[in-house]
């Protein structure tokens, strides 16, 4: 369980979508970011757009004013990648090693509970309003 809680703090919304970067990818990996670039950029037909994308410097500067990283150069000059779930999954391929594939499989099955969270959530949502539509002379002496 703490290995998912981990991951999950490794999950960042970018474009409406939930990613994780590349450099938290190859510590999770347990290899240098250059090396997972390389792997990818050797096989980018592998990895369209809507499975891994390059972090704009707005997305950079937003990044480091919510301190997800300390600064500009922690990536040594270099622009992250962002990896969305099926980018992750397409990773296992490039990178066929144990530990990819162990971390893939933690990785997917953390995508999938905050999944059902936000499922959840929304279910949830759902119910207070119909709950609130119903007894609305309740909810209006609440608030």
């Amino acid at each position: 369980m703490k290995e998912l809680e981990t991951i999950k703090q490794k999950i960042h919304e970018i474009r409406n979508q939930k990613v994780m970067l590349d450099y938290d990818l190859a510590s999770l990996y347990e290899i240098e970011t250059r090396v997972l670039k390389q792997s990818v950029k050797r096989n980018i037909s592998r990895f369209p757009i809507d499975f891994m994308f390059v972090l704009n410097e707005n997305e950079i500067n937003e990044m480091v004013s919510q301190i997800v990283i300390p600064s500009k150069s922690y990536f040594e000059g270099s622009l992250p990648f962002a990896f969305t779930k099926q980018g992750v999954a397409m990773l296992s391929s490039v990178l066929n090693t144990d530990k990819a594939i162990e971390i893939n499989i933690s990785i997917m099955r953390t995508f999938v509970t905050i999944r059902q969270f936000a499922l959840n959530y929304t279910e949830l949502q759902n119910r207070i309003n119909e709950i609130e539509s119903q007894f609305p002379e309740i909810y209006n002496v609440l608030n």
